[in-house]
């Protein structure tokens, strides 16, 4: 029954997400918000939503470490498992926007994290309005230097820019609805399964539930790759990361503080997502240059199906 409530759970999860991107969309068009700004803060905050909606919950539910290794275990899968399949199926080209913004402010929010989480082991409500003020200053200066230089950002729906606003309205509830739902069934089955396996909370947020909510990201990916479009922008993905950390993360210690109640956390998971995109810098400069190939894909894959193994 309880595999039933994590598989219902993501279900809705995906649903609710998909219906709260498009209606956020739809609202951002009506409020004369540009589409450059729409693609860069609006649909990542909404693609972070499940993310957030499962470690709210699982902070008010009592299970802190869901909360912070739902968070970790999805940014090393964004790297290990929808990178590496991405560039198996076909390379990606990597833009000069990488190192100069992206890469460096997802390594920085890492830190800064794990700084937190050490130093007291506890993420508490100051520290979380710090990493959303942090966010607030990344998001200007990613508006600004997407401006004058023109960078492509994430495709947005100009359809959505005639739907009216009953439509909107009713999107917003049925993705409103199915988050909290499907974050209920996924925090609760993910608790029984653990129960039952006889591991932490950790272990099963950090794995099942971590990959889970990189289905979407992972699906999106691969059936462009194997489209021959141009498969996920890179920048995407570290965008995914660091929303990840600041939006979800200082959303809900803001409500609640999050706690480290399991040791592995900080001997263990916080440096494999620290190690991945570390990693991640060495791989797009050696030994070609600014191209993720098929051999630095199934580089990334193997890592993240070793962090799998040894996670259990």
């Amino acid at each position: 029954m309880s595999i039933f409530y994590v598989i219902i759970g993501l279900l809705l999860l995906v649903l609710g997400g998909e219906f709260l991107v498009r209606s956020s969309i739809g609202l951002s068009f009506k409020l004369n918000i540009s589409k450059m700004v729409i693609g860069m803060t609006v649909v990542s905050f909404a693609t972070s939503a499940p993310e957030l909606l499962v470690s709210l919950q699982a902070a008010l539910d009592g299970s802190p470490a869901i909360a912070i290794n739902n968070v970790i275990g999805s940014n090393i899968a964004n790297i290990g498992l929808v990178l590496g399949i991405t560039a198996i199926i076909g390379p990606i080209a990597v833009g000069s926007d990488f190192y100069k913004l992206n890469w460096p402010v997802m390594m920085l929010f890492s830190v800064v994290l794990y700084y937190f989480l050490w130093n007291d082991n506890v993420l508490t409500q100051i520290e979380g309005i710090m990493l959303l003020v942090g966010l607030a200053v990344f998001l200007f200066v990613l508006i600004r230097s997407a401006r004058k230089e023109e960078v492509s950002v994430e495709e947005v729906d100009d359809a959505l820019a005639s739907i009216g606003y009953g439509k909107i309205v009713v999107w917003l509830l049925i993705g409103g609805v199915a988050l909290y739902f499907g974050s209920e069934l996924l925090v609760d089955g993910a608790k029984d399964i653990a129960n039952n396996m006889g591991v932490s909370e950790g272990v099963i947020s950090i794995t099942m539930i971590a990959i889970g909510t990189s289905v979407p990201e992972l699906a999106a990916s691969v059936i462009a790759a194997m489209k021959g479009e141009k498969a996920i922008s890179l920048g995407n993905l570290i965008g995914s990361n660091i929303f990840n950390i600041a939006s979800v993360l200082g959303i809900t210690a803001l409500i609640k503080e999050i706690p480290v109640t399991e040791a592995q956390i900080l001997s263990r998971d916080i440096f494999w997502m620290l190690g991945f995109s570390a990693v991640l810098l060495l791989l797009v400069f050696i030994p070609k240059k600014f191209v993720l190939s098929r051999f630095k894909g199934v580089f990334l894959f193997l890592g993240y199906a070793l962090f799998l193994y040894l996670v259990f």
